[in-house]
């Protein structure tokens, strides 16, 4: 191992709103995450036992834009 490096991990944060899996459903008139999660990492999650969603996306609206520019 490299002098000066940590081994420790950094915590994974996650905001739902900002994520490209959370959506409005018109069905239920919410927004909600549409990422098919298992029942056993939807209990990890609900339960915070985890760090963070392992299926966060940032979306970022403005990247198409980026790239035409």
């Amino acid at each position: 191992m490299e002098k000066g490096k940590s081994t420790k991990k950094k915590a994974v944060t996650t905001c739902c709103e900002d994520c490209v899996y959370y959506d409005y459903d018109e069905y239920t008139d919410d927004f909600s995450c549409q990422m098919s999660l298992d029942e056993d990492e939807l209990e990890r999650f609900m339960r915070r036992t985890v760090s963070g969603c392992p299926y966060y996306k940032f979306y970022d609206e403005y990247k198409s834009v980026r790239h035409q520019n």
